[in-house]
């Protein structure tokens, strides 16, 4: 019974988290990368709950979906189909911004998000 007990806190426990990860990340981010052509510079990424996970789009027409979507504390990483290569984003958030880099084969580049007006 106190193992049932211990398994059922420890689950609510971290749906909770979940949920907290996921609140202060859902929304659009405009970001900045670094030292890349002026065409891919800026543009914005989604981040909504859906079927109760993060999934995550760059883009705002032609929405790219993001795979292997990782959320932890306060780390956001996960990976797009880009010009038929994939690239690697790796960020932290700190209140309305997200800041890290992004990992292709021609180099790392550094990258800076903002939370957008809703």
């Amino acid at each position: 019974m106190k193992y049932l007990l211990l398994v059922m806190l420890f689950t609510s426990a971290a749906f909770a988290v979940a949920r907290n990860v996921a609140d202060k990340l859902a929304g659009t981010w405009n970001y900045t990368v670094s030292n890349v052509p002026p065409e891919y510079e800026k543009g914005s990424m989604t981040f909504e709950e859906k079927g109760g996970k993060m999934v995550g789009y760059l883009g705002e027409t032609d929405r790219a979906e993001m795979k292997e979507l990782a959320v932890t504390d306060n780390k956001v990483t996960f990976k797009v189909d880009f010009q038929g290569g994939m690239i690697s984003l790796n960020m932290v958030q700190k209140g309305d911004s997200l800041m890290g880099m992004v990992v292709t084969n021609d180099g790392e580049f550094p990258i800076a998000a903002v939370r957008a007006a809703k």
